[in-house]
């Protein structure tokens, strides 16, 4: 943050409330929202997008007499400008076509239920919890754009590991940006996690070194890794990336167990783009799709699963702190559709 003020702002966003474990403050959702229960929440944080994606079929198929040429047509344009994109449109197309069976034709409704279906099974083909126990310390290393809100996005996990009992321990290696360190600091600060640091212009995989032997010396469950995501200077990152990733695995063989693509739900097919570009050259173990709440293209984790055969860890549909949950693709399905 470049002052207090912007701070203030930034922070006001979030609820908060006394951690039981720390005497720091850490944001929590509002009471009301614990008992609408998650799933409600999802539906409505997945309003936008249903609303570009399966409110149009719902008004395809209302009232349509037989299923034509031209239905699976308007259906192809419905699933596009949802964000699945081309590639994921096309092959949910020819799935439901398959399931249309003889003397189904003149039952245009099914066409909705065979769509949930075949995305259902997409979606649970990539959904896999991440496993910190087979290691310690358990070291994730978090890459993606900057904007993407990967900095919040560490906190929550950072947040959820406290809550499962783990000690966790944070490192600042994007240095290129000061802002980024203090925001991580601040963070740090309000969840009572270490931060590994240094000041801006540091080598990055030096505050890699010395996290990893922190951890170790400290005896961290977890140890989260930030790093830079300028990709205007695309091949100076993914070299520092690339160097961050053997410091990390020499001090500490094995490591890192996890590298977490974070990616922006609002960019749409610029998402799938940047996750091409990461497994190109670098590649990663997982992806935790961000921001679902506030993006009317939300169709686009369809494509991600579709066209990328990584898992997808987490999503996030929200500012509040347990607004970043595991990906359960029943539970993201049936609150789109319904």
């Amino acid at each position: 943050m470049e002052n207090n003020s912007e701070k203030k702002r930034f922070f006001s966003r979030f609820t908060f409330q006394k951690n039981p474990t720390h005497d720091n403050k850490i944001p929590q959702p509002a009471a009301e929202e614990k008992k609408s229960g998650f799933l409600t929440r999802l539906r409505s944080q997945l309003k936008k997008t249903h609303e570009i994606l399966v409110t149009p079929v719902d008004e395809l198929v209302l009232g349509k007499k037989k299923i034509d040429e031209e239905t699976f047509e308007n259906l192809e344009e419905i699933l596009i400008t949802s964000d699945v994109g081309p590639r994921a449109a096309l092959d949910l197309i020819e799935r439901v076509q398959k399931k249309v069976k003889y003397g189904e034709y003149d039952k245009a409704d099914r066409i909705r239920n065979y769509l949930k279906d075949e995305i259902l099974q997409i979606l649970a083909a990539r959904q896999q919890s991440l496993d910190t126990s087979k290691a310690t310390p358990f070291v994730i290393m978090t890459l993606g754009v900057n904007g993407s809100g990967k900095t919040t996005t560490i906190a929550k996990l950072a947040n959820q590991f406290q809550s499962e009992g783990k000690k966790v321990l944070l490192a600042a290696a994007d240095t290129f940006r000061a802002a980024a360190i203090e925001q991580l600091e601040v963070w740090g600060g309000r969840l009572g996690c270490d931060v590994i640091k240094q000041k801006k212009g540091s080598d990055p995989s030096a505050v890699a070194f010395d996290a990893v032997h922190a951890a170790k010396a400290r005896k961290a469950d977890v140890l989260i890794i930030d790093t830079a995501g300028r990709l205007h200077t695309k091949v100076n990152l993914i070299e520092e990336l690339k160097k961050i990733k053997r410091i990390i695995e020499r001090e500490h063989p094995g490591a890192p167990h996890e590298s977490l693509l974070v990616l922006d739900a609002t960019t749409g097919q610029n998402a799938i783009s940047q996750a091409k570009t990461f497994r190109e050259t670098l590649g990663y173990t997982g992806i935790i799709l961000t921001k679902l709440d506030g993006s009317a293209k939300g169709g686009v984790i369809v494509g991600i699963c579709d066209e990328l055969e990584i898992p997808i860890r987490y999503i996030g549909i929200g500012e509040q702190m347990d607004d970043l949950r595991e990906f359960n693709a029943r539970e993201f399905v049936d609150a789109l559709f319904d």
